[in-house]
């Protein structure tokens, strides 16, 4: 283990791994013209639309985890900087849906390259991408993110 983890509690662990990576890959996407959670955006809306769908504001904030309204604010300037289109949906008049420019498309496919270099170099000590501890690793990761977690409620 690294300096500073020895004795460390899972959550500490949780969250340096967590801080680690947001700045690894705002530091990496920072030349695209992309902060780490416009990434986490763009990368999330960039897959939907490869799978034929045209999400809401509200349906990306339940994918990605953020909150709905700064899934709002951060899509306000992606659509400022012209990389994606907002518009209303014709099935929920209070719904708003977003798409991709191609300029937004072109980004996201060179910010995805960028990440996923990073994700090679992040899962090496555990054997690569595609080695079964970096599978058991995403395992493990997905049954926590599974979890309830309801900060007043004590076992």
């Amino acid at each position: 283990m690294s300096n500073g983890s020895e004795g460390a509690t899972p959550g500490f662990l949780v969250w340096r791994l967590s801080m680690k990576w947001r700045v690894a890959v705002d530091r990496a996407v920072a030349p695209l013209g992309l902060t780490h959670a416009q990434y986490s955006l763009v990368a999330s809306l960039y897959g939907m639309q490869r799978s034929g769908l045209r999400p809401s504001q509200r349906r990306l904030a339940d994918h990605t985890g953020l909150e709905a309204l700064y899934v709002s604010k951060l899509a306000r300037s992606l659509e400022s900087a012209g990389l994606l289109e907002r518009a209303r949906d014709p099935h929920d008049p209070r719904a708003v849906q977003l798409a991709l420019t191609e300029q937004g498309r072109e980004v996201t496919r060179r910010a995805i390259d960028v990440v996923q270099g990073l994700l090679r170099q992040l899962l090496e000590p555990l054997g690569g991408l595609d080695s079964p501890r970096t599978r058991e690793f995403t395992r493990d990761l997905a049954t926590l993110l599974d979890a309830p977690l309801d900060p007043f409620s004590t076992p």
